[in-house]
């Protein structure tokens, strides 16, 4: 009989689940539940009003994906519970939240169900950017050597910006809480009753190392004196390598979803590290962009390099063996979901509808019969700040070239071709620093979805791009470290790359750069990369200015 394992995969708005045959990868069906709650980024459920640049979620949003998604799924396919050995999850990153020593988050306690501080921030919360200028001062100051490998930078999405936010706004939250941990091995501590924290997270967003640990307590007491013993006491679990099994299922958990209790469980891991097996990558040379509302980028390496403005580097971070990288970019399908909200017409809706098409897919339609460069716009992908290589969230967008002739396809088209211009950025930087890339590789549902995108980032970057086999690629990367959680003899595996091999999955197809169109785009970027050095390098911090009028004016108005 075959053995099957379950990836359960939770985005920013959603979480899905993907039920998968050991041995192939075949994925015999998939279940999404969309968060309740969704991002919480005004105000909390009671009406409480959050501040600019918040994004919270409810932490029972994710216990419900859980107990909606796996129930369905073992019902769908009529898998036995018997047959289904391992299970493995993936989640955004940095989204935290704090808890009690038990796990309890502190936002399902009464006396705290008014306090924004007491929920899970997501990882686009960016009202902790003064507290990242802050330590990123401190740190070059006093000549942290580890600062480097996070490309100079701690942004404001990672693990201390945020909890130091916690204590200077809301000490009495600081106080309450025993631990600080991602929601990725928060939603592992209740389907096993084990806490544990995961080498991809505590790396890449905390500031761990394999060899050196996390930084030294003076570091934090420089910060704040009481942040000093951070490490020893909210931060305090031991750190957990990927692909080791966290622990089983508990009996409760087992009556929540329908499988056996003792069903394996893995370390947590990260929605884009996670997809790297999930494509068939197993070496060097190969850049894997996880497409949705931001794109992650992650590669190997054979050894460590300082790359500028890349999010990190971290030893076994992805797999083992390697030198795991990471960059990104803040705002892809958060963007173009912004325009077709608020910048297009009713006219193009009813014509959109006339065609049976979505707004999307009717933009892009006419997007794809311009050529490149026809528009004469060129944007700047920063709607939600930049993460790679500038690593600062106070930029904001940017379009250049628009008349009164300018339609909003051609806008549309420009910003696919931004956030390509952003990727390729990224891409020069790495091998400039001396990591190699040959070839791109996508998942998402950007990927799967907008052929037109794709060749346009194929011309951009001019590299290959082939695109993952599955339209779940962090859940079926979840899905092959549960199979490997579970071990051989339980007939799963006891080596990822095995794994890697017989489940990750790639299409056939693949985007080849068009020389004319990569001639054209050449001109373009050299247009987008004196823009991005000259608003994103300090020449004119104009963004910075118009933002903080916004946070002063709105600060005002609600006092």
């Amino acid at each position: 009989m075959p053995k099957y394992s379950i990836g359960v995969d939770f985005g920013s708005l959603s979480g899905r689940s993907v039920l998968v045959e050991i041995g192939t990868g075949k994925e015999l069906d998939s279940c999404i539940f969309d968060y309740p709650h969704a991002v919480m980024d005004k105000q909390l459920p009671d009406g409480t009003k959050l501040g600019v640049d918040w994004a919270l979620q409810d932490p029972q949003d994710y216990i419900d994906v859980l107990s909606h998604t796996i129930p369905e799924l073992i019902k769908k396919t009529g898998v036995s519970p018997d047959d289904i050995i391992g299970i493995g999850t993936d989640f955004t990153a940095c989204t935290v939240l704090p808890v009690k020593a038990d796990g309890t988050p502190l936002c399902f306690l009464a006396e705290y169900r008014s306090q924004p501080h007491a929920y899970v921030k997501l990882w686009k919360h960016h009202a902790a950017q003064d507290k990242a200028n802050q330590l990123n001062e401190i740190a070059a100051k006093m000549g942290q050597s580890w600062l480097h490998r996070y490309g100079g930078k701690i942004s404001s999405e990672w693990a201390i910006p945020k909890i130091w936010q916690i204590l200077d706004e809301a000490p009495e939250i600081y106080a309450a809480m025993d631990y600080f941990v991602e929601a990725a091995d928060w939603i592992i501590w209740q389907m096993t009753g084990v806490q544990s924290r995961n080498s991809c997270t505590a790396g890449y967003k905390a500031m761990w190392n394999k060899k050196d640990g996390y930084p030294s307590s003076a570091f934090f007491k420089a910060l704040d004196p009481r942040l000093e013993d951070i490490t020893t006491t909210k931060l305090s679990c031991p750190v957990t390598a990927l692909g080791e099994k966290a622990g089983e299922i508990t009996a409760e958990m087992a009556k929540l979803t329908g499988l056996n209790p003792g069903t394996a469980v893995a370390i947590g891991n990260v929605d884009a590290h996670v997809t790297i097996p999930a494509v068939k990558i197993e070496g060097t040379g190969k850049i894997l962009g996880i497409m949705g509302t931001s794109t992650c980028h992650v590669l190997l390496g054979d050894e460590e390099k300082i790359v500028p403005g890349m999010c990190g580097v971290v030893e076994d971070g992805i797999l083992p063996g390697f030198f795991g990288y990471e960059a990104g970019q803040s705002c892809v399908g958060d963007h173009f979901d912004w325009f077709v909200k608020n910048c297009v017409s009713s006219e193009y809706e009813a014509a959109a509808k006339k065609e049976h098409k979505n707004i999307h897919e009717y933009l892009t339609d006419k997007a794809a019969m311009l050529d490149a460069g026809e528009s004469g716009l060129v944007a700047l992908d920063w709607w939600n700040g930049n993460r790679s290589v500038l690593v600062d969230v106070d930029l904001t967008g940017l379009m250049l070239g628009m008349t009164l002739q300018t339609k909003p396809e051609e806008m549309y088209r420009a910003l696919i071709e931004a956030t390509a211009y952003g990727t390729r950025k990224i891409i020069e930087t790495f091998i400039k620093s001396g990591v190699p890339i040959q070839e791109f590789y996508a998942s998402g549902g950007i990927s799967q979805k907008n052929a037109m995108a794709m060749q346009i980032y194929a011309d951009v970057i001019n590299l290959p791009v082939r695109i993952a086999g599955s339209k779940q690629g962090p859940a079926l990367g979840s899905a092959i470290f549960g199979a490997v959680a579970a071990g051989k003899t339980r007939g799963g595996y006891d080596d990822i790359f095995q794994a890697t091999r017989d489940m990750g999955k790639l299409r056939d197809d693949v985007y080849i750069p068009n020389p004319v169109n990569v001639a054209v785009y050449d001109k373009l970027y050299a247009e987008y990369d004196i823009l991005h050095d000259y608003f994103g390098r300090g020449d004119n911090n104009a963004m910075k200015r118009l933002k903080k009028i916004k946070k002063d004016v709105i600060k005002a108005k609600n006092n």
